[in-house]
C-alpha cells in the first residue's frame, strides 16, 4: 500500500499544462472560428506547429449558393495556443468552390 502512495500523480497545480496535438488543434480552431464568424467550417486544409501553439488553415462557406459549385468559400488562418485557446485569426483567401489554385 505504501508503494502505491509513493507513485501517485503530483497534484494538478504541479502538472505541466496539457499540450494539444495536431488533430485536436484542428478541431479547436474550426469550432472557435465558426462560433466567431458565424459561418460553418467546411474543413481544415493545413495544420502547422508554431513556437507557442498551432496555426490552422480553416476553410469556411461564406456564401452558400445553388448550384453548390458557385458558393463562395474563404480560408482563414487561426492561431491557437497549447491549451487550444484562440489567439488570433485572419482571412487569407476568398474563392469560388469550383475554382482551382493558380500554379
Amino acid at each position: 500500500m505504501a508503494e502505491r502512495e509513493r507513485h501517485t500523480s503530483p497534484p494538478k497545480a504541479d502538472r505541466a499544462p496539457r499540450r494539444t496535438g495536431a488533430a485536436e488543434a484542428a478541431a479547436c480552431a474550426s469550432e472557435r472560428l465558426a462560433a466567431l464568424i458565424t459561418h460553418r467550417a467546411e474543413g481544415v486544409s493545413a495544420v502547422c506547429r508554431v513556437e507557442d501553439g498551432w496555426r490552422v488553415s480553416v476553410d469556411v462557406v461564406e456564401v452558400a449558393r445553388i448550384p453548390d459549385t458557385t458558393s463562395l468559400l474563404a480560408t482563414y488562418e487561426v492561431d491557437i495556443d497549447e491549451r487550444g485557446e484562440l489567439r488570433e485569426y485572419r482571412r487569407v483567401r476568398r474563392y469560388r468552390r469550383g475554382s482551382a489554385d493558380d500554379c
